[in-house]
């Protein structure tokens, strides 16, 4: 008896191994089952509430998606600036916390909020706009800019002072820091404290590395990219970026469900199919679409395509904005753009960077006037060579104490394949996305190039009305008129084929 009994312990703990290594199967089967439900259902809910419209006339109310390091800030100071007073900029765009959209005059929101914020907007009046860049580059440019902004807090002799001083400008001043600003509120603190510890490490007066093998990989000063692009603040915050910024699921989403709808797809990423449908959709949607690698095409387009519709709805124009940096004075100061402009007074105090004069000194050369498309672009191009020269001059004081990274289009070349190959992987939906901005800023160039044709068409046709016009009148043409004209055309025709003979014999002459 003893025997069987043995025989059935041992299946019942057989049984029981099995058991044991089917449930994480099934349990992952359901937790998939869930997360479908959870991306399907949010997706089935953003196609509802979401309607075809007439997306090529600008409404009365401009959202631009700032997507961080994709040019946005040139359109901001060299394009929007010109466009808007400072009363129709909706106050605090880009702080979320005291943004106001409900401002009577707020014709214009520019913010680094993903596309979320247009629950709080009157969806019915607002054209969206967005510029896109290529991910890998976008990926290397979100790295640099964190080293850029976290090293100008090294003047100071160590992290608690260099908090403490940050606090005490965010005080005194009402203007809104890249601090407090998605997604450099996250990034910045993260590589700030990363910067001050390699420091401690290799000592506060070591400004050289001795374990350089590229900008990207200076590990005794700064964070290397392939350990930053590896890690869970990355993974949360800007790989496919793009994509969660535009579908408004990004972790400073105003929608409760984004930190579910997310999980689920880095959990599953064969789900991130139903989030890209819904991120072209949405794309397709826009009033314009930019793109940073066609930076002069892009501007040409966003000229025309929304400056003019701007400028045909506005009766008021702002011609005398300075072009570059607001000062601290500036009417509308939560409106400097955080993403380059980090506590330009706390670095002024504590470094003597005096910088700022110059940022200040300039401003519209073209004065008050009726603005054209022609003159907007002309304005555009100075002031995007004086924006892109105190950028330059910001990095390289910026870069000082860490200046073995030494970050550059060169210097990316040098970044081992495998990385590259590694931020495609982590980027694929922004990827896609990109391939499919490519598709829609074509057929933006050929509409504008199709209603440039049409116009010549018509201003061809109007001069030829002129003519007609002359000679008849109310639709009669007299023919003793007709005659007149055709005689008076072939006389001309017969003078000039006489003076330029004449002149040909009086030349063989003098030979």
């Amino acid at each position: 008896m003893a025997r069987p009994l043995g025989l059935g312990v041992r299946a019942l703990a057989l049984l029981v191994v099995v058991s044991a290594a089917l449930l994480p199967l099934v349990s992952s089967e359901d937790e998939h089952k869930h997360c479908e439900g959870v991306v399907k259902g949010w997706a089935d809910s953003t196609a509802i509430s979401e309607k075809d419209g007439d997306k090529l006339s600008l409404k009365d109310l401009l959202f631009f998606l700032h997507i961080p390091r994709t040019g946005g800030r040139t359109y901001f100071h060299c394009f929007l600036k010109k466009l808007y007073t400072n009363a129709q900029e909706c106050p605090r765009s880009y702080d979320k916390l005291r943004f106001d959209p409900s401002h009577p005059d707020c014709k214009l929101v520019v913010s680094h909020d993903d596309y979320s914020l247009i629950s709080k907007l009157p969806r019915e009046r607002a054209s969206v706009v967005t510029i896109l860049r290529n991910p890998i580059d976008r990926v290397f440019s979100t790295y640099e800019f964190s080293v850029e902004v976290a090293a100008r807090f090294l003047v100071h002799p160590n992290l608690t002072s260099a908090k403490l001083m940050t606090s005490r400008v965010l005080t005194k001043t009402r203007a809104v820091s890249t601090l407090d600003i998605w997604p450099w509120k996250y990034l910045v603190p993260w590589m700030r404290e990363d910067l001050f510890t390699r420091r401690d490490a290799r000592g506060i007066d070591k400004v050289h590395s001795s374990k350089k093998v590229n900008a990207y990989d200076v590990e005794d000063m700064v964070m290397p990219l392939h350990q930053y692009i590896n890690d869970p603040v990355a993974q949360e915050i800007i790989h496919n970026g793009a994509t969660f910024q535009i579908t408004g699921l990004t972790n400073n989403s105003y929608f409760d469900g984004a930190h579910e709808v997310r999980h689920c797809v880095r959990k599953h990423p064969n789900l991130g199919r139903l989030v890209l449908e819904v991120a072209k959709n949405r794309l397709d949607r826009m009033l314009y679409v930019g793109l940073t690698e066609e930076h002069e095409e892009s501007a040409r387009l966003f000229a025309h395509m929304v400056g003019a519709q701007v400028l045909s709805q506005s009766a008021t124009l702002n011609l005398d904005i300075k072009e570059d940096l607001p000062s601290g004075n500036d009417s509308h100061p939560s409106m400097l753009d955080p993403e380059d402009e980090e506590t330009h007074e706390h670095l002024n105090s504590t470094h003597g960077w005096q910088n700022n004069e110059a940022l200040n000194a300039t401003r519209d050369e073209h004065g008050k006037g009726n603005m054209t498309v022609g003159k907007l672009m002309e304005a555009y191009e100075t002031c995007i060579a004086k924006l892109r020269k105190s950028q330059s001059n910001r990095r390289k004081i910026s870069l000082k104490k860490v200046e073995e990274a030494n970050f550059s289009k060169e210097a990316r070349k040098l970044v081992p394949e495998a990385i590259l190959k590694q931020i495609i992987s982590l980027n694929s939906l922004d990827m896609e996305l990109y391939e499919h901005a490519k598709k829609i800023f074509t057929q933006e160039h050929l509409m504008l190039k199709a209603q440039h044709s049409m116009v010549g068409q018509h201003r061809q046709l109007a001069e030829q009305e002129g003519w007609i016009s002359i000679v008849c009148k109310d639709g009669i043409c007299s023919p003793w008129m007709v005659v007149l004209f055709g005689l008076g055309i072939t006389t001309i025709i017969v003078f000039v084929s006489f003076a330029v003979t004449t002149r040909r014999r009086t030349s063989k002459l003098k030979v």
